[in-house]
Order: structure tokens, then C-alpha cells, then sequence
């Protein structure tokens, strides 16, 4: 009988593709992946380690695991990932009943690891410094509907952000080659993937460790050669290398959503500054009229944080007074965490925790508005939208527009649509709200017109 697998993930689309990777790595050793059963014989929890937010979820999910464990539920529990990376010797000091602690980038071994912690009598550790080890492409295992799939490009960082630990535990900036990001693509789209997102800790700077210049335009040219792709998304894009050769290529490849996810996390000088990140709110307002210029019907989201050191409220104001004069499509917001070993944890000017939640919520009210501003120009207009299932009554089909991303952003709910989900229709907008868009189906373009978006510009 076959060793049964429950593998939980915790955290970003990032760790969604390695646990995938995972995943297909232990079938393909003839593992049974099950989450659904009451006794698996291993458990393995592929943990976060981004916030303290991250870290308090890792611990409960671990606890919980372990009392599995004890009441003889489970043989093995084998914690993994980016917290381990991060905090490796005090969890083994504080859980010393997990079996095995593994680190970042061992998703090719990870039937080999199974295999000697299930074997040992005594926990064993695999945390090596961040490197990270590409699995084969054919053996990733999905986790989420076929006709979405998110396609990691590169791993680690090479920015010194004073608030962010990425660098620490996830290592260097390093790129996946470009004929396994394209193997990997076209084996997505032979299994039914029509949207692809590309995501890293910075999609910009893709390519630039192997080929010596920055490729996501010319690895998005190739993407879009690639039958079966009808969507391309761009995620986390650093400001400072949206380069006119980037924002030319996804305004002249029709595969390519016009949406972009470039986290600005603030927009005052003196705080990006404390924050070791490129611009201000001015080189960024530019920035946005550039690609506004280019695409006039790209959707741009962002993402900013709040309660900085440092942040007064003449700061706090400067970046509502910048959202203002932006108007962005979607925005999110973090309150800042205080992370040990990294520079703005000691900085001084800490801002209480009070301050920084009310800031928090005046930030995310006063993007409503905003939003709902940009949903409202839709109205009366046509999207194309990727159907992903219906509401309970069957009265909605439900999905997505250019303007979504998966997991983030709004729906589009659609009626008299009998459209199977992963299929593509045509909408007219007919109602619009903060984040959400309702519609009704609309015949089907001509072949000829299939990317080609059919409502005015923005204003």
C-alpha cells in the first residue's frame, strides 16, 4: 500500500507552485497525494516566513499537525519552506517532535527527503544557504483549475528594501532558464491552461543574471508565439525597470493583459528613502501616464504600506494626496511588522500600532471611491471575460476580466451565460462596484477579433 501525503500550503502564489512542484515530485515516486483523509501517514507544511502575521499561521498549522500525530493520526510531520529557511534552529529548539525541517529550493528531493524522514528515528534537517534547484517541468501536479496557471520565472532578491527578509532566506536574485520558463509554458497550455501569470519576487528583472540584460520583453515574445496562451499577467513589476522596451512589448502583444502589479509600497520621498526604494510619488505619477499612454485600457494595481518609520501624518497625507492623483485600479494595503534583522526594525520612530491600523483603514476608505470611479466608466462598455464557474442559484455565470488577477482582484458576474468554465465570452458591463463588475453576455467575437478589447479608453 502506498505512503498517503497531505501537503498544505500556506502563503503566496510562490509557495502554490512549489508545493505543485512538490506534489509531482512524490507522485511521481508513487506517493498518494491525499488531503482529505483523516490519517495520513505524513504530513508536510510548506510555511511562510514573509511576516510575523506568516509565522504565528506556520506555528498553529504545525501544532496542529502534531497533535495528529500524537493521538496516532499521522506518522511524520515534515515542516518545509521559506519560515524554516528563516527561523530554522529556534523551531527545532521549540518543536522538537517534527520529523524533518527542509529549506527553501528542494522541491526536486523532496522524495528523497520524504523517504529518509520516514526511515529515521531521529528528525533530520536539510536547511541548506537559499539556492534554488528547478524541478522537472513535467512533473508539477496542479492544485487550481486548469485554464489558470501561475508560471514562477525567477526565485530570490537582490533588492535591500530595509523592511523586507525576502533576501535573507530566498537568497540572490536567480533566473529560470528561458527554454525551461517556455517548456514549462507550453506544458501548461497542453493541459489547459489559457492564462498564465508570471510571477517572481521581481518579473523585471528577469533574465539578467544568465543573459547580462533584462529579457521579459523577449521572454513575453515568446510566450506569445506559444499556442493555447490567450493571456499573459504581469506580476510584481519593480517600478524603476518598467523600461519603455517592457511597456512597448505588452502594448503591441495582444496576449498580453494590459494589467500590471508594480508594488510602489508608499509614495513619499522621504519615506521610500528610509525605505531603500527607487523614485517618489512624482517619477511614479509619470510612470503611470506612460503606460496610460501606451495602454489606455490597462488596469494597474498596487500595493503600500503603511505605519513606517518615520510615517507622520504629513507623510501618511503626501500618499493619500498621490492615490488621489493616480487614480489606480486596485490597490492593497500591509500595515508594516516590525521584522527582526532587517533595518527598519531599528529604526527609530516607530509608529504604535493604533496609528498604524487607522491609517490602514483611512488608506483602503479612501481608495473606494477611487475604485468605484474606475469600475463606473465601464459601464455600458464590452470585456472579455474568463468564465471560472456560478453562483449558487445558477443565476450568475462568475469570472474574470483583463483586470483581474486571480486571488486579488474583483469577478465579473455574468447573466444569461451558459458559457463552461475555463471558456472566454463577451460582456456588456452593465452595473459597476467597488470591486466587483455585473454584465450580460454578449455573441462571441469573430476569430480575427479575439484580443481585441472592445471598450474606449479610460478617461
Amino acid at each position: 500500500m502506498s505512503t498517503t501525503v497531505r501537503l498544505i500550503t500556506l502563503g503566496c502564489a510562490k509557495n502554490e507552485v512549489d508545493s505543485e512542484e512538490i506534489a509531482g515530485v512524490l507522485q511521481r515516486a508513487g506517493y498518494q497525494l491525499d488531503a482529505h483523509t483523516d490519517t495520513p501517514d505524513v504530513v508536510i507544511i510548506n510555511t511562510c516566513g514573509f511576516l510575523e502575521s506568516a509565522q504565528r499561521e506556520g506555528m498553529q498549522v504545525i501544532r496542529e499537525a502534531l497533535q495528529l500525530k500524537r493521538q496516532g493520526k499521522t506518522q511524520r510531520v515534515i515542516v518545509a519552506g521559506c519560515m524554516v529557511q528563516r527561523l530554522g534552529e529556534s523551531l527545532q529548539q521549540l518543536l522538537p517532535e517534527v520529523d524533518a525541517w527542509v529549506g527553501v529550493g528542494q522541491m526536486a528531493r523532496f522524495a528523497e527527503i520524504v523517504g529518509s524522514a520516514c526511515a529515521a528515528r531521529q528528525p533530520i534537517t536539510d536547511i541548506q544557504p537559499p539556492h534554488h534547484r528547478w524541478a522537472e517541468v513535467t512533473t508539477r501536479l496542479r492544485s487550481r483549475a486548469p485554464w489558470t496557471a501561475y508560471l514562477k520565472i525567477s526565485e530570490g532578491c537582490d533588492h535591500q528594501c530595509t523592511f523586507c527578509t525576502i533576501p535573507s532566506f530566498r537568497g540572490r536574485h536567480v533566473s529560470k532558464p528561458i527554454e525551461r520558463v517556455l517548456e514549462e509554458a507550453r506544458w501548461l497550455a497542453e493541459n489547459g491552461a489559457k492564462e498564465i501569470n508570471l510571477i517572481a519576487q521581481d518579473t523585471t528583472q528577469y533574465g539578467y543574471d544568465l543573459y547580462k540584460k533584462f529579457m521579459l520583453p523577449t521572454l513575453l515574445r515568446a510566450l506569445h508565439a506559444i499556442e493555447g496562451i490567450e493571456w499573459l499577467r504581469i506580476h510584481y513589476a519593480y517600478p524603476s525597470r518598467i523600461t519603455d522596451e517592457l511597456i512597448e512589448t505588452m502594448a503591441t502583444l495582444p496576449k498580453v493583459a494590459k494589467y500590471l502589479d508594480v508594488p510602489l509600497q508608499h509614495a513619499d520621498a522621504k519615506i521610500l528613502r528610509a525605505m531603500r526604494r527607487p523614485g517618489d510619488g512624482e517619477r511614479y505619477l509619470k510612470l503611470i501616464e506612460k503606460l496610460r499612454a501606451a495602454m489606455p485600457d490597462i488596469a494597474i494595481r498596487t500595493t503600500f504600506i503603511v505605519g513606517f518609520p518615520g510615517e507622520g501624518e504629513a507623510e501618511f497625507q503626501n500618499l493619500l494626496a498621490f492615490m488621489q492623483a493616480a487614480q489606480l485600479d486596485r490597490v492593497g494595503a500591509f500595515i508594516y511588522s516590525r521584522e527582526k534583522g532587517t533595518p527598519a526594525a531599528e529604526m527609530p520612530d516607530q509608529v504604535p500600532f493604533r496609528v498604524k491600523r487607522e491609517r490602514f483603514d483611512r488608506l483602503m476608505r479612501f481608495q473606494q471611491p477611487i475604485s468605484l470611479r474606475r469600475n463606473q466608466q465601464l459601464v455600458g462598455r464590452t470585456l472579455r471575460v474568463l468564465i471560472e464557474g456560478y453562483s449558487k442559484d445558477g443565476k450568475y455565470a462568475i469570472g474574470r476580466s483583463h483586470r483581474d488577477a486571480p486571488d486579488v482582484d474583483g469577478l465579473v458576474y455574468v447573466k444569461r451565460c451558459t458559457a463552461p468554465p475555463g471558456d472566454f465570452v463577451e460582456v456588456a458591463i452593465t452595473q459597476a462596484a467597488v470591486y466587483d463588475l455585473w454584465g450580460e453576455v454578449q455573441q462571441a467575437p469573430h476569430p480575427q477579433e479575439r484580443y481585441t478589447f472592445q471598450y474606449e479608453p479610460l478617461e
